[in-house]
Parts: C-alpha cells; sequence; structure tokens
C-alpha cells in the first residue's frame, strides 16, 4: 500500500475528524503518513486492547470492498495511520506497510535475538526484504532458493550463505543448525526436511500462504520441542517500529514503479511474474 496524505474523503484537502482531533494526535494534517492492510479496529476487544490490533476479529482491510492501492483518497481509523520517518523513502516506503511488516512482524513476536541462526525459504517479494531486516538484525542469514540466478542477489541482499532448495542433500546437510526458518512461498515443500534443519526448540514460521495442507510428522516436533506457527501483518506500533528500523538501516524494497495513467502496463508486467519485486503506482 503506497503511502499517503492524511485524508478524508468528504473533502478535497487533507483533513482530520473531530474526534481525532480532540485528541491531539500524533500525525497532523500534511505530515507524511502509510497505512497498512487494515484502515481501522474496534478498539474494544481483548487484542486491541491488548497491542495487537493486526488479530481484531473486525478489523476492516484497506482494499476490501474499496480501491485500495488504486484510490488517491482513504478514510481511516486514527489509530491505523503510521507516520513515517522524516528519513524514509517515500518511494519504496509503500511496500514496507505490507511485505515489509509481514516479515518483520515475527522477529518482534517471536523475540529473535542477533545470535540466531535464521534461514529465509524463497527470495522474492517478502524474502528480499526479510534478508535485509535480518542481515541488520544482527542474525547468520541463509537463503533457500530454487534459482540459479538468485544465489548472487540473496547474498548481496543480506544472506551470509545459499542452500538450493531443489537439491535434498544440501537441505539435509543443514540439520539442526535455525532456530527460526521462515517461509515466504506459497508452494508445496518438503515441510518435514525444513523441520529437520531447526534446532531443538527451532521454530517453522510461515508468512507465504501455502495452497495445499502441511503434512508434518509430529514425533520430530515433541522430541526437538520445535514449534509451526505463522501471522498475518502486524499492528500500527510494530509498523512504525519497523519503519524506524528501515530508516536507520536503509533498508528499501526493490520496486518498479508506474505512473496512474500506466496501470495497465503495470499489470502486465505484474501478470508476467518478472516484476522486481514490488510495483508502486504514483500520482
Amino acid at each position: 500500500m503506497a503511502p499517503v496524505r492524511y485524508r478524508s474523503l468528504s473533502s478535497d484537502h487533507a483533513d482530520v475528524g473531530a474526534a481525532v482531533a480532540l485528541r491531539e494526535p500524533e500525525a497532523q494534517v500534511g505530515e507524511r503518513v502509510g497505512l497498512g492492510w487494515y484502515s481501522g479496529y474496534c478498539m474494544t476487544c481483548h487484542f486491541c486492547l491488548d497491542g495487537d490490533h493486526n488479530l481484531c476479529a473486525t478489523a476492516e482491510g484497506i482494499i476490501v470492498g474499496r480501491h485500495g492501492g488504486f484510490a488517491d483518497k482513504v478514510r481511516a481509523h486514527a489509530a491505523s495511520v503510521v507516520s513515517l520517518p522524516q528519513n524514509i523513502d517515500i518511494h519504496s516506503a509503500g511496500p514496507l506497510f505490507c511485505a515489509g511488516i509481514t516479515v518483520f512482524n515475527p522477529l518482534v513476536q517471536f523475540d529473535v535475538k542477533p545470535t540466531d541462526k535464521v534461514a529465509v525459504i524463497g527470495i522474492g517479494g517478502l524474502g528480499h526484504i526479510a534478508l535485509q531486516f535480518l542481515n541488520a538484525w544482527g542474525c547468520d542469514v541463509t537463503a533457500f532458493t530454487s534459482s540459479d540466478a538468485k544465489k548472487a542477489e540473496a547474498l548481496e541482499l543480506g544472506a551470509h550463505q545459499t542452500i538450493n532448495s531443489r537439491d535434498p542433500a544440501e537441505i539435509e546437510a543443514a540439520a539442526g543448525q535455525f532456530d527460526l526458518v521462515l517461509s515466504t512461498v506459497n508452494v508445496k515443500l518438503d515441510w518435514n526436511a525444513y523441520v529437520g534443519t531447526l534446532r531443538p526448540k527451532g521454530r517453522l514460521h510461515l508468512v507465504g500462504i501455502t495452497l495445499e495442507p502441511l503434512d508434518l510428522g509430529v514425533f520430530p516436533l515433541i522430541i526437538g520441542q520445535r514449534s509451526v506457527s505463522g501471522s498475518p501483518s502486524g499492528s500500527p506500533a510494530n509498523i512504525a517500529k519497523m519503519l524506524e528500523f528501515a530508516a536507520q538501516h536503509d533498508i528499501k524494497p526493490l520496486t518498479e514503479s508506474f505512473r496512474f495513467n500506466q496501470v495497465n502496463e503495470a499489470m502486465v508486467r505484474l501478470r508476467s511474474g518478472q516484476a522486481r519485486y514490488r510495483i508502486v503506482l504514483s500520482r
């Protein structure tokens, strides 16, 4: 989702609602802000009150029933609006509100440490940002990729080493190495092989929406006290934390830019599967 000015659908200029103004919001008129997957939360459920707004059962999606990233105005709950750091690159900030927070959220949720060894499966729209975050976090980073062409790119993005995900022998050689394996892909893999690469108490965490049920043996999970989990986007607080981290470490998604009047060309590029790695529309 591209960064937007703080706007109301009811006018052609930036504005805030009267009830918001009474609370002296952090975001002021004219300030650069962004929205992630959600535009509003109930603010009364257990998860909202506990700071996990992205787990709110009635959270309102920014693109559901709306124009989403194709809109030039948006109306949103004050709690979902996140200010952009002054030194962040406005042209690459948009994808951080979607792909960026998706891969950053597990680092915070599971208290990933700089001494951890972490592997990323898939070097695409999610994975290429994950490598940058993990490297800046201080982790020893491994990239699982099936593409020889992406090996060099993975190393440039922050991986310290790569493993061929199509070579069972290479995966087996990594047995018991990782504290966290982060899967960003949506295809069926030999998940038991990846569980085998985890250390005791290690975690296989999925942020890519795998289309088929997981086929997992339970014994390796029990005997090694290993976990399998998944997570959605992230709370506004974690989005803000991610933006500050990205700005501090000059982390930027790889993007291709198109003007709004080139949207048909952008869609053709997207469908080709050749986009690297996020397409951004701008006015």
